[in-house]
């Protein structure tokens, strides 16, 4: 059976049954395991995704508003790969192809398409079940769900005694998205206390006031189709935002960025290592994700937009700059390099 996967959990899953090697083709998303990059690619965006997240938004908005694509879909390529299997979903018109995409680039010839609904835990296992049973490993396919909930399970009786944190996960920045869908469950699975987001719901915009009256002990911020460096940039956006200085997440250095790509937008396996991720934020799990597809922002580390302020002080030759997550004044290391010694209190840019 010859698969083309347009949809990178789908292809998670397909590899996971032990079926990758009937794979020919897949979407420009698709990127785990390795090796099916080599794929030929089907889909590609069908504008500019580089742009900052509020342009992204607008022109997303923009396009389902004229019915213009988000995607472009090569036809005429999945027809040259002469697929058993079409691999899509339905669960999202923004976040990855759905048939209505693939039958408006035109007429596409496969012996059966699957479209993948997820939206929760329970719609993930029935995604699994669906392609086990389009490709014949019905077998397979159970034992692997079996599989995922033995491992979530296994993370949640080690955290489960342990009292559950308030956090808030953000899906976008700007405008601000709680996360939703399956996300509260794997919350809860990790021992955590989810403070904004509905299980099985999809994720929507809500005011930015919102977090800051749940003030939140953390915060996770993972974007949906942003990898970890891509995550980084967005920082500067939450730091301007009125309140964001006074969060308790902030002044505590609880502030999370994350692969939100790879590990909470997708409706696949990688569940597993989502449960891991939470735990390991929240309770120290012994996970081994933390800097490959986590890292937190500190109380004492620096954002891009601080770097900017500091990088413009030092060419202005002038001895300080204001935090822009803080509100505090910081000395530049021009300033502290002049002094010519160290202080010993730790200054952020101590050249000593």
């Amino acid at each position: 059976m010859r698969i083309v996967s347009l949809l990178a959990s789908g292809t998670e899953i397909v590899c996971a049954l032990g079926a990758g090697d009937r794979l020919v083709g897949r979407s420009h998303e698709c990127d785990n395991p390795p090796w099916v990059a080599a794929l030929p690619s089907c889909t590609r965006p069908a504008f500019d995704v580089s742009m900052p997240s509020g342009q992204i938004d607008a022109e997303v908005r923009r396009r389902l508003k004229s019915g213009e694509p988000l995607y472009h879909v090569d036809t005429a390529l999945i027809d040259s790969l002469s697929p058993d299997l079409l691999i899509s979903q339905e669960h999202c018109e923004v976040c990855a192809v759905t048939p209505a995409d693939v039958e408006r680039a035109g007429c596409v010839r496969a012996g059966q398409v699957v479209a993948l609904r997820g939206g929760s835990v329970a719609g993930i296992f029935e995604g699994i079940t669906a392609i086990g049973d389009a490709l014949g490993l019905e077998r397979e396919a159970a034992e692997l769900i079996d599989s995922i909930r033995r491992r979530i399970d296994h993370v949640h009786q080690a955290v489960k005694h342990r009292r559950p944190p308030s956090l808030v996960m953000l899906e976008w920045t700007d405008p601000v998205f709680a996360m939703g869908n399956w996300g509260p469950e794997l919350v809860e699975a990790a021992g955590g206390h989810l403070l904004l987001g509905e299980p099985g719901m999809h994720s929507s915009a809500i005011d930015w006031q919102r977090v800051c009256d749940a003030d939140p002990e953390w915060l996770i911020v993972a974007p949906c189709g942003f990898d970890l460096a891509r995550t980084r940039r967005e920082i500067a956006t939450l730091e301007a935002l009125p309140g964001w200085t006074e969060l308790r997440a902030v002044k505590q250095g609880k502030i999370v960025l994350a692969d939100g790509n790879r590990y909470f937008n997708r409706s696949g396996t990688t569940i597993v290592e989502t449960v891991e991720i939470l735990a390991e934020i929240l309770h120290g799990y012994p996970g081994g994700h933390r800097g490959r597809a986590w890292t937190s922002l500190g109380r004492h580390e620096v954002s891009e937009a601080a770097r900017q302020r500091h990088a413009l002080a030092c060419e202005d030759r002038r001895s300080t700059y204001i935090d822009p997550a803080t509100g505090y004044s910081v000395f530049t290391a021009s300033f502290l390099t002049e002094r010519g010694y160290c202080c010993g209190n730790g200054c952020r840019h101590c050249p000593w």
